[in-house]
């Protein structure tokens, strides 16, 4: 099973590297250096009001769905049909509910108008996720991966395209940006059900039985609860920054900045947890120890985001200035110390993320969801309890301190209560080494910083990754020899 997870990880990490950075760095960067910060302010604060109400678009049926299919691959052409329905029904409640949230708060005209776009945006990637989660359930990853990078792909043409070529990038806007997102996540959702109808021998049928969609929708609520649980301490700061500050949207533009590369590493994790989730689904259905995958994952995890946190920390101000110096809010005075700021606070968090990615997935695919929502309703009350303190006082800088805080907190939450209830041992070697490489990692960064003032920056920072990765084959966090064996023997016809 391990050689089938990293033979899978590596491909979908390599596809996603290819594609997503590119995204994000080259097309949404650029859309908000050149707009208008209140427009791409007001867009990041209709994504986070999006964000938060998917509990009503998702409902946790993609959770419930990756875990049944992955546990009974038989079941998908009869499941998918009210699956299906089940979700177009959530995705109408979800905008009407959500609709009616952004005019209550105050939304009019052009705002409400592009509030309808982001809906449409989040309905459609909704169906991207289901279909995603089906393939990634019949454990082709290597398709999945594939199909999770075909909406990107394909705006990155597009916008391109828009943002490069004379008479359409001087008369770029907001409204093109969401509409062709729109346009490309539809694309993608056609292809995800091509393939998926190849792969599940599902069809296109509809199945609106109420008791049928009500059975689904029941015993997919722990799930819901838990995504919006999630989704108010992972959005609700940009939510109250933009409402609360005087100058909310340009907060709120200076907190995406910094989120949009957070966002970006965290894709790694994010890839774990869609490639584990099925995995632990199927080992625990067969009484198999989870314990070598949890410490394989560790391993290749926590030390990169080690590196990548102390990298953001210390030439957070140069990589900052690198990507925004252009933009027309970065260029106001006294905004390039808060960008650098709020970037510099919340890729710390990056560990914290890495480790909830690998041992919550742990806790959903076990199907402890009592233990799962009554630590995110604790991250809920310390999230928004010290957003609604730090944030009149500090803007975004005192929402990244928030967000490390509970991020880290919850982390060390998911990972005591898994470790309980799978009787994980208590490897005390294992933890000093990782506390050991990051201090080690540290005192590198200090010193690349301290005795290489003089030398640019970037030289600085590869040095940092060339010496920092060094150490990780010397904690033997992962080896050559091992690598090399997991990817050449041939996989036992039981880690398929």
């Amino acid at each position: 099973m391990s050689r089938f997870f990293v033979k899978n990880i590596l491909f979908v990490i390599a596809v996603n590297i290819l594609v997503k950075p590119i995204w994000g760095l080259f097309i949404d960067r650029v859309v908000q250096n050149r707009l208008p910060s209140a427009d791409y302010g007001t867009y990041s604060a209709l994504l986070a009001v999006s964000v938060i109400f998917q509990t009503f678009l998702d409902f946790g049926i993609s959770s419930y769905n990756s875990r049944t299919i992955a546990q009974n691959p038989d079941k998908l052409p009869v499941l998918f049909p009210a699956m299906l329905s089940a979700r177009l029904v959530l995705i109408a409640v979800y905008m009407s509910l959500a609709f009616i949230y952004g005019y209550t708060i105050g939304y009019r005209g052009w705002e409400l108008s592009l509030m309808i776009g982001v809906l449409c945006i989040q309905a459609i990637n909704s169906l991207v996720s289901f279909i995603r989660t089906n393939i990634a359930a019949l454990h082709r990853f290597k398709t999945e991966g594939i199909l999770s990078i075909t909406d990107r792909l394909l705006m990155i043409i597009i916008c391109g395209f828009l943002l490069i070529y004379p008479p359409t990038a001087r008369l770029f806007s907001i409204q093109w940006f969401v509409i062709a997102q729109i346009v490309c996540y539809f694309i993608a959702a056609t292809i995800g059900y091509l393939i998926l109808r190849r792969l599940g021998n599902v069809r296109l049928r509809f199945s609106f039985n109420g008791r049928e969609i009500y059975k689904i929708v029941r015993q997919s609520f722990p799930y819901a609860l838990l995504i919006f649980l999630m989704s108010v301490y992972n959005r609700a700061d940009v939510m109250i920054m933009e409402r609360i500050c005087t100058d909310g949207k340009d907060q709120a533009g200076i907190w995406q900045a910094a989120f949009r590369l957070l966002d970006q590493v965290n894709m790694f994790g994010l890839m774990f947890a869609t490639i584990l989730l099925p995995m632990f689904g199927r080992m625990l259905s067969q009484k198999q120890d989870v314990q070598h995958i949890i410490k394989l994952c560790v391993n290749m995890l926590l030390p990169i985001s080690f590196m990548v946190a102390i990298a953001g920390i210390f030439f957070s101000n140069d990589i900052m200035h690198l990507l925004y110096h252009t933009g027309k809010l970065y260029q106001a005075p006294t905004m390039s110390v808060k960008y650098s700021n709020v970037f510099a606070i919340l890729i710390a968090s990056f560990p914290s993320w890495c480790l909830m990615y690998i041992y919550s997935t742990l806790l959903t695919a076990n199907g402890s969801l009592k233990t799962l929502n009554i630590i995110a309703f604790a991250g809920v009350i310390l999230n928004l309890s010290l957003n609604f303190i730090l944030i009149p006082l500090h803007k975004a800088e005192g929402a990244a301190v928030t967000s490390f805080i509970t991020q880290t907190s919850l982390a060390f939450a998911f990972m005591v209560f898994a470790s309980r209830i799978f009787r994980l041992p208590f490897n005390l070697k294992w933890i000093l080494a990782h506390l050991g490489y990051l201090i080690i990692i540290l005192s590198i960064g200090y010193g690349v910083v301290s005795f290489m003032g003089k030398v640019q920056w970037g030289i600085q920072l590869v040095t940092f990754g060339i010496i920092s990765m060094a150490l990780m084959f010397v904690f033997r966090f992962v080896s050559v020899n091992s690598f090399y064996q997991l990817l050449n023997r041939r996989m036992n016809p039981d880690e398929a």
